[in-house]
């Protein structure tokens, strides 16, 4: 059998690490558990990760590498604005449910008090989809496409509120729904809210 590459072996702990932090919790995740499920022994581990903070990080950086692909993949995906946006929070909600650790790394221990690296990355990530959010936001503003009060980034924070929300309830709810078509339904009324005949049905 042909010895695996450090770059095949890094890939492959750093996907267990995701699956262990799904089936275990990213609090209770030991390397020694990784290091059993990828067949070396702890010490091998550290050999391609010196510590389990720097582990996590790649884990984060694999995280964004992923969801920033598929953001541009969505942008990609149509010419119009809203188009664009209930793509980007629908791919969204896609790799969520592909990495269904990823709710719960964002509110474990290792990320809010141990370590402010991950804590730095996933905030990081956070701004640059919200960020996305905002740009689409105000292109279908300009467009007439949506109300002419809509604060782009309040629009922006309340689109990343629900998915961030239906991502914590889906995972509560022990994924008993589809979470992209879950989020397809909440963003098209929250679209229909931001629409330009809105005010005007409101009121009748």
């Amino acid at each position: 059998m042909a010895r695996k590459t450090a770059a095949t072996r890094k890939a492959e702990i750093v996907a267990t690490t995701l699956r262990l932090a799904d089936e275990l919790g990213p609090d209770r995740l030991t390397t020694q558990a990784v290091a059993d499920v990828v067949g070396l022994t702890q010490p091998g581990v550290f050999r391609h990760f010196p510590t389990k903070q720097v582990l996590w990080q790649a884990v984060a950086e694999t995280i964004d590498a992923t969801m920033t692909e598929a953001w541009e993949t969505a942008l990609a995906g149509s010419p119009a604005p809203l188009d664009r946006l209930a793509l980007l929070i629908r791919t969204q909600l896609r790799q969520i449910e592909g990495n269904p650790a990823i709710p719960a790394i964002l509110h474990s221990r290792e990320l809010q008090t141990e370590n402010t690296d991950l804590r730095d990355r996933f905030r990081s990530l956070m701004m640059r989809f919200q960020a996305l959010l905002r740009a689409e936001l105000i292109a279908a503003r300009d467009a007439g496409q949506i109300r002419g009060d809509i604060d782009a980034d309040d629009g922006a924070v309340l689109l990343i509120s629900l998915v961030q929300g239906l991502a914590i309830r889906w995972a509560l709810g022990n994924r008993s729904f589809p979470l992209e078509a879950e989020g397809a339904r909440l963003v098209g009324s929250q679209m229909r809210l931001f629409r330009t005949d809105a005010a005007k049905e409101i009121r009748t």
